[in-house]
């Protein structure tokens, strides 16, 4: 079984970079890298007379910033990769061959989402390690925990695929990858909201933020992302207004949320397993 898994997923990584979707997500990432090198180079002409701790503070924001770009982009690329891999080799008939074979189809949904998982992991590693780089040769700054930082950044584009697979278990590729983007977008706008009721002490308003965490964990990752790459000298300087920010986060991951973002994980590839296996082919 193991040995039947590992081939699926490396058969999975093999296809997904044969995927046009692929050349996207490089092109998209390259034009982002870019841009922040161009930005970050410029903070210092733009804010000239900045203290040091402000310095830290403007670049810690501007480098959420570009971060929540490179997990918008790191959200597409996993939604519309994890869209084929089930209902497009279902309706193209390569399911057929391979499940005529002593293949279990839970097999065959556990090599497919490890592929994903090892693909979306190596992307943020690899991208989010040079937008780093690119910060620390700018403006100096490098995050407290930038580890902890790409680690979530890596937990959020898992959720997400894992999101697709079970949409693709039941629906078309097309329709799997913008439901799974238009929930993850939801759900940050929802976090920003029940962000800013937290700020204003409103607690039906806060109420939004946390429910809509619960029931999808990126924004929930996406803040303890936020908070692993500010620095905490320069939050110390914030006035209370600017905690409204949708790119200031106040708040780490906890323990207790990452093992829910875990089970939550859990629960939705065996919803995704239960659809796969009565599903007609």
């Amino acid at each position: 079984m193991i040995k039947t898994i590992g081939v699926i997923a490396a058969l999975t990584l093999k296809e997904a970079a044969r995927r046009r979707v692929l050349r996207a997500l490089a092109a998209l990432t390259v034009l982002l890298l870019s841009l922040s090198a161009w930005g970050f180079s410029r903070i210092d002409t733009e804010f000239g007379g900045l203290t040091t701790g402000e310095a830290r503070m403007v670049a810690s924001i501007v480098l959420n910033l570009v971060m929540f770009g490179l997990s918008l982009i790191a959200a597409l690329g996993t939604a519309f990769l994890a869209g084929p891999t089930l209902s497009g080799e279902f309706e193209s008939g390569i399911s057929l061959a391979m499940l005529a074979r002593p293949v279990r189809r839970g097999w065959i949904l556990l090599g497919k989402w490890l592929g994903l998982v090892v693909f979306g992991s190596g992307f943020v590693a690899v991208a989010g390690l040079a937008q780093l780089i690119i910060v620390k040769v700018t403006v100096g700054y490098w995050p407290p925990h930038p580890l902890t930082g790409l680690a979530l950044l890596a937990g959020q584009a898992t959720v997400l695929l894992t999101l697709g697979l079970l949409l693709s278990a039941v629906v078309s590729p097309m329709a799997s990858g913008v439901v799974a983007v238009g929930l993850f977008g939801a759900t940050w706008i929802a976090g920003v909201v029940g962000t800013v009721g937290e700020d204003l002490g409103n607690e039906s308003v806060a109420r939004v933020g946390t429910v809509s965490r619960a029931l999808l964990p990126t924004d929930g990752l996406w803040q303890g992302t936020m908070n692993a790459f500010q620095d905490p000298s320069a939050m110390a300087q914030l006035t209370s207004g600017a905690g409204a920010s949708p790119f200031i986060s106040a708040n780490s991951v906890t323990l207790a949320y990452l093992a829910w973002s875990a089970t939550w994980i859990a629960l939705i590839l065996g919803l995704a397993g239960v659809a796969l296996a009565r599903r007609d082919l």
